[in-house]
This record gives structure tokens, sequence and C-alpha cells, in this order.
């Protein structure tokens, strides 16, 4: 069973992913804050992070460099509501394999981008 770590402070958009990918048999992990992702990763190992940018404590993209400066294995799709153009290519610059801005996307594309990585 493939671990997803969901990187998220939106208690209706947890529950929204959790429900969605559990449906399509991932391990679900969630992290609300910088510090507890970075947490969950190291104890986890998930195979991929789908990565908000907008967090308490520490934002998505040092969570990213954090993550890809330790384990580039680790995939990360960011979902983020920060759509300008260089913010996009900041993340995959950084090392994410997909920037999904959340407005674009419904739950289920974003689970069928994710089963599509891994």
């Amino acid at each position: 069973m493939k671990k997803i770590l969901l990187v998220e402070d939106d208690p209706f958009l947890i529950d929204i992913y959790t429900t969605k990918l559990r449906e399509e048999n991932f391990k679900v992990d969630v992290a609300d804050n910088g510090d507890r992702a970075l947490e969950l990763v190291e104890k986890e190992k998930p195979d991929l992070v789908l990565l908000d940018i907008v967090l308490p404590n520490k934002d998505g993209w040092e969570i990213l460099k954090e993550i890809k400066a330790k384990n580039k294995e680790i995939k990360v799709i960011i979902l983020s509501n920060l759509g300008q153009k260089e913010e996009v290519e900041k993340g995959l610059k950084l090392g994410a394999e997909k920037y999904l801005i959340k407005s674009n996307f419904t739950p289920s594309e974003v689970v069928e981008e994710i089963k599509n990585l891994i």
C-alpha cells in the first residue's frame, strides 16, 4: 500500500482528500503544519507528499527544500492556491514533480495525478 502524506491546514480539504485517497487504497497521514510535516516525512517515509504552500510554522517552500535535501526519492506534488507563473516555476525548480492549483483540479483529478506519478 502506497503512503501519502497530506500537508494541509484546511480541515475541510483534509477531510475531502483523506477520504478520496483512502477510497483508492492509499495509506494517508496528515500534517497541518510545517514542523509536523517534516516529522512525518522522517518517521513514515511516504511515497508521495501532497503539499500546500501557505502553512503555519514553516511554509511549503521550506518543507519542499528540506524534503529534497534529505531524500530525493520522495515525490512531491504541490497543491496550492498560489498560481502565479513565478510560484509554479519556483516549485518545480525546488524539486516538486507537479504543481497543481487547487481551483483548477477536482479532488478526483488530484488523485488521478497521484496515481499516475506513483
